[in-house]
């Protein structure tokens, strides 16, 4: 009997996080998902054997107390962001996406390259944020291009051990930060629901929302024997749109 890989999701009780949190349990696998707050992380659980760890990692000593046992499959979904013009942008607001988006994702890989084993899986949810430029999202972008050049980086540095580091870019995902930026549009131009998700998905050619499910399946792939030649890849789910 092939033995249980453990996998842990940082931002595991909403969104993106919880749907590969599900899928990767469905799947037979040992999951921890992790988060600051311990309600979301309870509902994402329930029906579900999966552990639930509070953390925030934005702070170094919670990283680390993660990592207390190995994880096979590391998965750096905690993220924020929010539309703001730059010159709106203040000092706090910058530094506060960069302590999520970026400086998360080292801690977390940091932490778990220090006892993952061989044959381990490193993925980080960046965007496509991640592969373009865009409009009154800055720091945000400018945190996720920091991303895949941590996730090329760490490629490099693992390809001999056998661990691989890859990166996946959703374009807009139906989740709580698209209902955000879809409310944004909406109060910005005057515009029914209807028309705002048109808007934030104009860039699409498919013209719709990502599933969150989608992403899962996309990380479901990068963890698995078949992806094992696949390092360094920023792999786009965005319908085309990059």
């Amino acid at each position: 009997m092939t033995e249980q890989r453990r996998v842990l999701i940082t931002g595991g009780g909403t969104g993106i996080g919880r749907a590969i949190a599900h899928a990767f349990a469905r799947a037979g696998d040992a999951v921890t998902i992790a988060g600051r707050r311990e309600g979301p992380l309870r509902e994402a659980a329930e029906g579900f054997e999966i552990e639930i760890a509070t953390a925030d990692v934005t702070k170094e000593g919670d990283v680390a107390a993660l990592f207390a046992r190995p994880f096979d499959v590391v998965i750096a979904n905690a993220g924020a962001g929010k539309a703001k013009k730059l010159v709106d942008v203040s000092l706090a607001d910058w530094q506060a996406t960069m302590d999520v988006n970026l400086t998360g994702t080292f801690l977390t890989f940091r932490e778990a390259l220090r006892v993952m084993p061989k044959g381990g899986r490193l993925i980080a949810i960046a965007s496509t944020a991640a592969l373009q430029g865009g409009s009154n999202i800055a720091p945000y972008a400018a945190s996720k291009h920091g991303v895949l050049g941590l996730v090329r980086s760490v490629a490099k540095e693992v390809a001999k051990s056998g661990i691989t580091c890859n990166a996946i870019c959703p374009g807009f995902v139906d989740t709580e930060m698209a209902d955000a930026a879809a409310q944004s549009v909406m109060d910005r131009f005057d515009v029914p629901r209807e028309k705002a998700v048109s808007m934030i998905t104009s860039g699409n050619p498919m013209a719709r929302l990502i599933a969150p499910e989608e992403v899962a399946a996309a990380a479901l792939f990068l963890a698995s024997e078949g992806a094992s030649s696949v390092n360094g890849h920023a792999l786009s789910v965005s319908g085309g749109e990059v």
